[in-house]
């Protein structure tokens, strides 16, 4: 699609949510910003291909931004939007927890809800064969102690024996990952038997009603569009 061109067939306003998915997008058009900026509650902009939230900050009345499958790295940078009470950040390439949590902790007093499932900064199966459980609690705690006013993390609620423990061992609990010559070591060895996930092919029909929600299961995003459900091992089919 030629940049800064919007197409109007995906196109949907309605009663302050702003639905714009699927259309290669590396950053959000300008005609979006000028025409709906200011009466856009919720903005949805999954399944495109942006790299930069450049313009987000026309959009100052958001309380909810739905960003799934899309390109955001960790040189993003997030402008203050004080009425935001859910950020969906599921399957981009954010590998940075603490910077990502700093400039959301100084930006988004008002967050309520965030997932980050399937980015490598979010340390579960579903971007990493190697983690488990353990690595995925610890990392709960560091955000609800850098964020604790959250009520949802990922898809699974904040219960009051997490921020009590949060409180105590948060701190502690930053995530680190093996520096990149490590992870491409060449006397690493791989088993070819490892299973792959591999994606579900894109439901092009629902794009544009695609809607984060909250749920409780084992840190799967159980929203229309789930990430934690679009990954399956050859093994399950």
């Amino acid at each position: 699609m030629q940049e800064g061109h919007v197409n109007n067939f995906a196109l949907n306003f309605d009663s302050g949510r702003l639905s714009y998915c699927g259309q290669d997008c590396r950053r959000i058009p300008a005609a979006l910003q000028k025409l709906y900026g200011t009466k856009t509650k919720c903005l949805d902009l999954s399944y495109n291909t942006i790299e930069t939230l450049k313009g987000l900050e026309h959009f100052g009345r958001l309380e909810e931004l739905i960003l799934d499958n899309n390109k955001l790295g960790d040189s993003v940078t997030y402008p203050y939007l004080p009425h935001l009470r859910t950020l969906s950040l599921n399957n981009n390439q954010i590998s940075d927890l603490e910077a990502l949590i700093e400039q959301i902790s100084e930006r988004f007093p008002s967050l309520t809800y965030l997932s980050l499932l399937s980015n490598k900064a979010c340390p579960n199966q579903l971007s990493d064969f190697d983690k488990d459980d353990s690595d995925y609690q610890r990392y709960r705690y560091f955000v609800i102690f850098k964020l604790p006013h959250l009520c949802f993390l990922d898809s699974r609620r904040v219960f009051e024996t997490e921020r009590r423990e949060a409180a105590v061992r948060g701190e502690f609990m930053r995530v680190r990952r093996p520096a990149a010559d490590a992870i491409h070591s060449p006397t690493q060895t791989y088993s070819r038997s490892q299973p792959q996930a591999r994606p579900l092919p894109v439901d092009l029909a629902a794009l544009g009603k695609h809607k984060g929600a909250y749920g409780k299961c084992h840190y799967k995003y159980t929203g229309k569009h789930s990430e934690g459900n679009r990954f399956i091992v050859n093994s399950d089919l």
